[in-house]
């Protein structure tokens, strides 16, 4: 459970950094809190039970084999849709337009 806030507290540390780079590390320090804490468990469930559009990402990290880079395709595509109007929004046209291209080029 230390190294879990450590490793949060280095997040904290390094959040104000430009780009994303506090998220990822104070997310991994919650998952090994997590981990090891049966008060962090129940606090866990209980948002799970609240919010389990916010929990769900996290329940996919943690798995077995976690799914990290579709998990970080959906948040980024949540984030867009929350920060840019429609027309405006081009991580989905951009998916689209990569899978046309590798659909003709592997025909």
């Amino acid at each position: 459970m230390v190294g879990g806030l450590f490793v949060v507290l280095l997040g904290i540390l390094i959040a104000p950094l430009p780009g994303p780079g506090g998220i990822p590390v104070i997310a991994v320090g919650l998952m090994l809190i997590l981990k090891s804490s049966y008060w962090a468990k129940r606090q866990f469930i209980r948002a799970q039970y609240a919010r389990p559009k916010w929990v769900y990402p996290f329940r996919r990290l943690m798995r077995k084999n976690p799914e990290i880079a579709p998990v970080f395709w959906q948040q980024a595509l949540r984030a867009e849709k929350v920060v840019l109007k429609r027309p405006r929004r081009r991580l989905m046209r951009a998916r689209k337009g990569l899978r046309r291209y590798f659909r003709k080029l592997f025909r």
